[in-house]
């Protein structure tokens, strides 16, 4: 779902403005994004996951650490691995480095960092870019309207019971149990029950 927007507005956007390639990151939790798209070269790609750039990339530190806009040549964090002048060997010459973040200690970040081998992004062409990565933030945003049951029945599902089981430990008919993962399994948009709990997880719900 979120896959397929990310797919339409790099058609509106993303690929258009930012030609050498992007990469977008939304709704990052612990560890991970809920969903990710890379069309960076593919060489650089590779190069940059061989070299381990990603602790001491200077845009990825900004991006973890800012929210806004900020082209790659104002960055001025340090860059002792000469990531920004490497990434220039591969068509990458300039670039802007986008961030949106939820307020409020458990708020999820999504950024993307935009490329172009020709010049400098306008500011024009940042303020559509920041919009667009604004709305795919906002469109990721996990439901509010589970309820307590449901979400506790998804967690349960998780820990690897079964419905059975989470009858039998909640007191409740296995026909409430299963009622309840259907309910969870519509508001999160999730074909099955497996994708009702890995989007859940992935929204940081259970």
């Amino acid at each position: 779902m979120l896959d397929v927007a990310v797919q339409a507005h790099d058609g509106m956007a993303f690929r258009d403005l930012a030609p050498a390639g992007h990469y977008v990151a939304l709704r990052i939790g612990f560890a991970f994004p809920l969903v990710e798209q890379n069309l960076l070269p593919r060489s650089w790609v590779e190069h940059y996951t061989r070299q381990n750039f990603m602790l001491v990339d200077p845009v990825m530190r900004w991006l973890y650490g800012h929210a806004g806009a900020a082209r790659w040549s104002a960055i001025t964090l340090p860059d002792p691995k000469h990531v920004l002048a490497q990434a220039a060997l591969h068509g990458l010459n300039y670039g802007v480095a986008i961030c949106f973040d939820d307020p409020g200690p458990k708020g999820q970040r999504s950024f993307g960092s935009f490329c172009r081998s020709d010049r400098e992004f306008l500011d024009s062409e940042i303020t559509v870019l920041a919009k667009k990565l604004e709305w795919l933030h906002r469109a990721a945003a996990p439901p509010t309207n589970l309820t307590r049951s449901e979400l506790e029945a998804l967690r349960l599902v998780k820990d690897g019971m079964l419905v059975k089981e989470i009858a039998s430990l909640l007191g409740v008919s296995e026909g409430a149990v299963k009622q309840r993962l259907k309910n969870a399994k519509l508001k999160l948009g999730a074909k099955t029950g497996s994708q009702a709990v890995s989007a859940a997880a992935g929204y940081g719900l259970i």
